[in-house]
């Protein structure tokens, strides 16, 4: 008879409470993917607004929208946390800010920075 041991362990991912440098560092993955998937995006309706006045005006008309919006947040928060993110991930390569206490404090500044200025940047965007 096979012992219980040997048997595949079923994971349930909802009950898992991963610490919030894991959460720092999925995000920071995250948020390139996004950086990297928003670059034809960004140069579209850069070179669309720079062509003429019309190209311009359909820019604007295109942000007036709900959902570029949105998109844009999204491109921004991105923008904020990987940034963030990557200069607490070299400081760490760097020996700083290794131990635990100052690891975990540093990815909570690092979720609080990136939605204050997520909050600043779409402010002076959208206002």
């Amino acid at each position: 008879m096979p012992n219980k041991n040997d048997r595949p362990v079923f994971l349930d991912l909802t009950r898992i409470h991963m610490p919030v440098n894991a959460l720092v560092s999925i995000a920071h993955r995250v948020s390139g993917l996004l950086l990297f998937l928003a670059i034809p995006l960004v140069i579209l309706t850069l070179s669309l607004s720079l062509r003429d006045e019309d190209g311009y005006a359909q820019v604007q008309v295109l942000f007036d929208g709900v959902a570029m919006k949105l998109l844009a947040w999204l491109v921004l928060w991105a923008l904020a946390h990987h940034v963030l993110a990557g200069l607490r991930f070299l400081l760490i390569d760097l020996g700083v800010g290794v131990d635990r206490d100052s690891s975990r404090r540093s990815a909570w500044l690092v979720n609080i920075a990136s939605g204050i200025a997520l909050v600043v940047l779409g402010g002076m965007l959208f206002s």
